[in-house]
């Protein structure tokens, strides 16, 4: 798909909901790498991270695309095609702050983090 094309279920307009994963930062909880709904702007951890909250939203929300919410990564992600896509530029900002750890959030993150990956 093209980045200058209307693509349904994305809405470049709709700004990120926060700096991390929504249900991860409600529950006290930690996530690996971030991911944002290109239709609403929700903030969800990967599916690498314990809750996989990002995809859990695409599927419940009906929103399929989602884009990566790290520093330096610009991809979208269609759950129900399973393929990447190339995507328009969305309102910013496009990525978690560079100082925010990763995983994250600081003070959160279990020293055995690596174990718990999916």
């Amino acid at each position: 798909m093209s980045g200058d094309r209307t693509i349904p279920g994305i809405d470049p307009s709709v700004p990120p909901s926060g700096e991390g994963c929504v249900e991860c930062l409600a529950a006290e909880g930690w996530w690996f790498h971030l991911r944002r709904c290109a239709a609403c702007g929700h903030i969800g951890c990967c599916d690498s991270s314990p809750a996989q909250h990002a995809s859990a939203h695409a599927r419940t929300a009906g929103h399929p695309f989602l884009t990566s919410f790290e520093p330096g990564e610009d991809w979208f992600w269609n759950f129900e095609t399973e393929q990447f896509y190339d995507g328009p530029a969305l309102a910013g900002p496009t990525s978690h702050p560079v100082s925010q750890p990763v995983p994250g959030p600081a003070g959160r993150v279990p020293a055995d983090w690596e174990q718990r990956l999916h």
